[in-house]
């Protein structure tokens, strides 16, 4: 959801919609400014045993933001590297992200999986994607 959209958060889901309060509580614990970051979300997930998107859910309840994308996407204050400073994307690294491109876009989470199984900085496989003209979508605590 864009900035002029602040503050709206818990529109993009159904009336009635409600996490477990234990959720709640743990983004409260976590929240700095009305923030929270990527990671501490993905933290939050991992120690309850729920779905990111799940947390997702209940940081846009609490209308709160999410920062610091760990894909360098959002929420860092600074502006966003030009792709154009990467020469070429390295032919492997091309064929995992072409495999995994469904109609020009590639996953959050397959991002994040050919990062980690390339052993490259999450944000640094974004600045590849860029070069290849793939957008990357289906974020997995639903901030885009």
């Amino acid at each position: 959801m864009s900035k002029q959209n602040a503050g709206h958060y818990a529109a993009k889901h159904p009336p009635g919609t409600r996490v477990a309060p234990s959720i709640e509580q743990a983004i409260r614990d976590r929240l700095t400014e009305n923030k929270i970051t990527c990671r501490a979300a993905h933290e939050i997930a991992a120690d309850l045993g729920v779905s990111p998107q799940e947390v997702g859910v209940g940081i846009d309840l609490l209308e709160a933001r999410i920062s610091q994308c760990q894909l360098g996407l959002f929420g860092h204050g600074q502006p966003h590297e030009d792709a154009s400073s990467l020469d070429t994307v390295p032919a492997e690294l091309r064929a995992d992200i072409e495999a995994a491109v469904i109609d020009g876009r590639l996953g959050c989470a397959d991002a994040w999986r050919i990062a980690d199984a390339r052993d490259i900085p999450r944000a640094r496989i974004t600045k590849f994607c860029n070069a290849m003209k793939v957008k990357i979508s289906k974020c997995q605590i639903g901030a885009f």
